[in-house]
């Protein structure tokens, strides 16, 4: 095993910790302002515009949905044959990525090119903003096996305990959609003019640079991998181990998009003028969130290996450092937010009607961001626990069990503010119920007799 590997049981904790989780953070910070950046070129074509992009993101969602299950899957399942030391099985396992890429990326691929029109006005398309939605996701759509294929490899090297080369390839797929934009959108030298497609077309280019960028890394031999050609053959054992820790996050990720879906529909029934606003608030959480998952994806190759290993206690306290951690940064984030609300609406478009919805929508909805951290990190120790259903279960509390109903009691009682609302209190439940259980599984492996504690990290 290489040494960024074999540090996952042995480096002191907090550094490592840090250095898993800052290129994880760097890279999803990078494409989160890629999205801000996309959303305030996209809005000088109007607000019609940035709703048009909101709607097609359920569909979207999918994409990750596959393909962040699998990697997840992936990422637990390498980190813990690294943990028990069987090269020969993660090597097997790395070379089941590009089927599955290849299979899911397609599948979508054909279902938005023949069906967008269809799909579109179910998720909250409105007349006036449905050409936009088309042309946009029907593009983005020619992307999606390389979209699966980049969020698999990068997170096959994650799951080795190697976070600088996914966030290379983030960063560098990111600039280049981030350059390609305005070129493409405005017709700026060689380009043509073509409005929200061009925005389209950039992410697909930029999607084609990362997935080979990732290629050259596996097969130059770059990484802890080496894999074989017959390796690439799918093989059922592997995949059933895959996708039974992966599946409860797609499932999640599926649930995610249908939740999405409803809230975009609730909010058109406002009008085009409210999802533009909702489009801008979500990109701005975005860029909060990021710090989330970077982290998560920092923690999770350390909970994976040290579970191969049957070091609880280091498993534990990566936990609890991680969860403090965020906890502390997203209340600093989360005041930022509440102060600075209307300067950072005005980035994106000075329209008085836009602004007069968007500011008190963001400070409603980005007020429980310090709970949301600490949830997610609790989620990320299931998963590297492989109790994927157990993760599954407390993913769906958030993103569903509680939000859809709030979300339509909460629209029939306040109206828009409601609609606002329901996020923030389905954060607050699904923060206690997630630590509740948590804890409980702790308690249950000290009684169980394995190794481990809350105590001060090692």
């Amino acid at each position: 095993m290489q040494k960024h590997t074999e540090r996952l049981g042995t480096a002191p904790l907090g550094r490592l910790l840090i250095a898993l989780s800052m290129p994880g953070i760097a890279a999803s910070i990078t494409r989160s302002l890629y999205n801000i950046v996309d959303t305030i070129w996209v809005a000088r074509l109007g607000h019609e515009a940035i709703a048009a992009i909101t709607v097609v993101f359920p569909f979207q969602i999918l994409f990750y949905a596959v393909g962040g299950g699998t990697s997840i899957g992936v990422a637990a399942l390498v980190s813990r044959r690294f943990g028990e030391k069987n090269i020969e099985a993660t090597n097997r396992v790395a070379g089941q990525i590009f089927f599955l890429s290849a299979f899911w990326g397609l599948l979508f691929m054909m279902v938005a090119v023949l069906f967008a029109e269809n799909i579109l006005p179910a998720m909250g398309a409105t007349p006036d903003i449905l050409e936009y939605a088309v042309q946009y996701l029907v593009i983005t759509s020619y992307g999606a096996p390389l979209m699966i294929l980049t969020i698999v490899m990068s997170a096959l090297l994650r799951g080795s305990g190697d976070v600088v080369k996914p966030m290379i390839i983030v960063i560098s797929s990111t600039v280049i959609n981030i350059i390609l934009d305005p070129f493409m959108i405005f017709g700026i030298g060689p380009f043509p003019e073509m409005g929200i497609a061009g925005a389209a077309w950039a992410t697909v280019i930029a999607q084609a640079c990362g997935a080979l960028l990732g290629l050259y890394f596996i097969f130059a031999n770059k990484t802890s991998f080496r894999i074989k050609l017959s390796y690439l053959k799918p093989e059922m054992s592997i995949l059933k181990d895959i996708y039974r820790v992966g599946a409860p996050t797609a499932i999640h990720e599926f649930t995610e998009s249908l939740a999405f879906l409803l809230f975009n529909r609730v909010v058109s029934s406002f009008g085009s003028i409210e999802i533009a606003a909702f489009g801008i608030i979500m990109r701005i959480s975005d860029l909060a969130f990021m710090p989330i998952m970077g982290v998560s994806h920092g923690l999770l190759p350390v909970v994976g290996f040290n579970f191969g290993a049957g070091n609880f206690k280091r498993l534990w306290q990566a936990v609890k450092m991680a969860s403090i951690g965020l906890a502390i940064f997203l209340a600093l984030a989360t005041l930022f937010f509440t102060i600075f609300t209307p300067q950072i609406i005005d980035i994106f478009s000075d329209d008085p009607v836009l602004m007069d919805i968007a500011v008190p929508a963001m400070r409603i909805m980005l007020s429980t961001l310090l709970l949301v951290g600490p949830t997610m990190m609790f989620i990320t120790a299931f998963q590297g626990l492989s109790n994927g259903t157990m993760a599954l279960f407390l993913s769906l509390l958030r993103q569903f069990l509680f939000f859809v109903p709030l979300l339509f009691l909460f629209r029939y009682l306040f109206g828009l503010y409601g609609v606002w609302a329901s996020m923030p209190a389905a954060d607050i439940l699904s923060f206690v119920v997630t630590y509740i259980f948590i804890y409980r599984e702790y308690r249950k492996r000290r009684h169980d007799g394995a190794e481990g504690g809350w105590g001060a990290a090692v």
